[in-house]
C-alpha cells in the first residue's frame, strides 16, 4: 500500500521495460499502491507505459504577470520579513523579476537566448539566499557591495548556466542595469509600468502584480517589437505542424476511406451545394428598379460583391485541392 517515486526516469529507460513487466504480471496489487515517475519529456519513453499512466505537465506560467505572481504565491510573511534591511523587499523583487525575465526569454527561440537554457526554481532559491546572506553580513557603513551582487547574479547564480559569450553579456546587462542603488528611488522601472512594488505584506506585492498586463511587450525583456511577430509565426507553425502529425495516416490494408478519397468526396459535395456566381447586369437592373442610390440598396450591393468574392474563392480553392490530390496542379 506504499508509494514509489522514480525520478528522472529518461536517464534510466531500460529499467521502465522492466517495471512494466512488473507491474503488468502482479497476480494482486493494493488499492492504496501508486508509482510516481518523473521524466523530462524522450522520444524512447515506453509508450504502453505512458499510454496507461495519468500525465501530469509542471511549466513555467506564460508572461510576467503568471511568473511573478507564482514565485509571490509560494514566498509567506517570513520570507519577506527574514531581514530588517530596507534593501531586502525591493531586492527580492528585482530577483523574482529577473527570474522571470530569464524564463520569458526562452520562448523567443534564438531571439531570446542563443542557447536554450534550462532554468528553475532552484536558481531563484539560490539567488535570494544569496542576498540575504549578503545583507545580514552586510557593513551598514559600506553598503551593498553591488559588483559582488551583479557578479554573483549574472555570472554564478543565473550564469552558472550560459555556456554562449553573447547570453552571458546579456545576463551581465541585465545585472548592471536593473542592481544598484538607483533601484532604491521613485522613477526607477524595469520599463514602462513595471516598477518595484512598496508593499510591506505578500498580499501587497500580489495586489500590485495583479494589476500588472496580461499579455508583455517584448520591449519588458529587453527585445525588439518584432520579436513577437515570429514567436506567434513559430508557435503557429508548431500548433499546425503538431495538428497535421496527429492526423491518421493512410492505411495500406482494410477497406476504409483514404483521407484523399474523404477530402474529395467532401471537396464535391461543397461544390454541388454552391451557388452560381451572381449575374451582375441582373444585379444592377433588379438594384436600379428598387432605387439604386437608397442606402439600403447601397449596402446591399455592397454585400452582393463580398458575397461574390467569397463563392470565388471557395469554388477557386475546392478546384484547386482536387487537382492537387489527383496530382494535376
Amino acid at each position: 500500500g506504499g508509494w514509489l517515486l522514480l525520478q528522472n526516469c529518461h536517464l534510466g529507460l531500460e529499467f521502465l521495460g522492466e517495471l512494466m513487466d512488473a507491474i503488468a504480471t502482479t497476480d494482486s496489487m493494493n488499492e492504496g499502491f501508486r508509482t510516481w515517475i518523473t521524466t523530462e519529456a524522450h522520444p524512447g519513453f515506453p509508450i504502453n507505459l505512458l499510454q496507461t499512466s495519468i500525465k501530469f505537465t509542471n511549466e513555467p506560467p506564460q508572461g510576467v504577470k503568471a511568473g511573478l505572481k507564482r514565485t509571490y504565491a509560494a514566498l509567506t510573511q517570513d520570507h519577506l520579513e527574514v531581514s530588517n534591511m530596507p534593501q531586502w523587499k525591493p531586492l527580492l523583487y528585482a530577483v523574482a523579476f529577473l527570474h522571470t525575465t530569464v524564463q520569458e526569454r526562452r520562448k523567443f527561440g534564438p531571439l531570446g537566448w542563443n542557447i536554450p537554457y534550462e532554468f528553475n526554481q532552484a536558481d531563484f532559491t539560490a539567488s535570494v539566499q544569496f542576498v540575504q546572506n549578503h545583507l545580514d553580513d552586510m557593513d551598514v557603513k559600506r553598503g551593498v557591495d553591488w559588483s559582488c551582487v551583479r557578479y554573483m547574479l549574472g555570472e554564478v547564480q543565473y550564469g552558472g548556466r550560459v555556456t554562449d559569450d553573447l547570453d552571458k553579456a546579456l545576463l551581465s546587462t541585465y545585472a548592471r542595469v536593473w542592481f544598484g542603488e538607483h533601484m532604491f528611488s521613485d522613477n526607477f522601472c524595469f520599463y514602462k509600468d513595471y516598477v518595484i512594488p512598496r508593499g510591506k505584506t505578500v498580499e501587497d506585492y500580489l495586489q500590485y502584480i495583479e494589476q500588472l498586463p496580461v499579455i508583455d511587450t517584448p520591449q519588458v525583456f529587453g527585445l525588439h517589437p518584432n520579436a513577437d511577430i515570429t514567436y506567434q509565426t513559430n508557435l503557429a507553425n508548431e500548433t499546425l505542424s503538431t495538428i497535421v502529425s496527429i492526423q491518421p495516416k493512410d492505411s495500406s490494408t482494410g477497406g476504409g476511406e483514404t483521407r484523399e478519397a474523404v477530402v474529395q468526396r467532401l471537396a464535391d459535395e461543397m461544390l454541388e451545394k454552391l451557388p452560381p456566381d451572381y449575374n451582375p447586369y441582373e444585379v444592377k437592373a433588379q438594384l436600379q428598379k428598387m432605387g439604386a442610390f437608397q442606402p439600403i440598396n447601397i449596402f446591399l450591393r455592397q454585400e452582393i460583391d463580398r458575397m461574390q468574392h467569397v463563392i470565388s474563392r471557395v469554388r477557386t480553392t475546392l478546384t484547386d485541392l482536387k487537382l492537387a490530390i489527383d496530382g494535376k496542379l
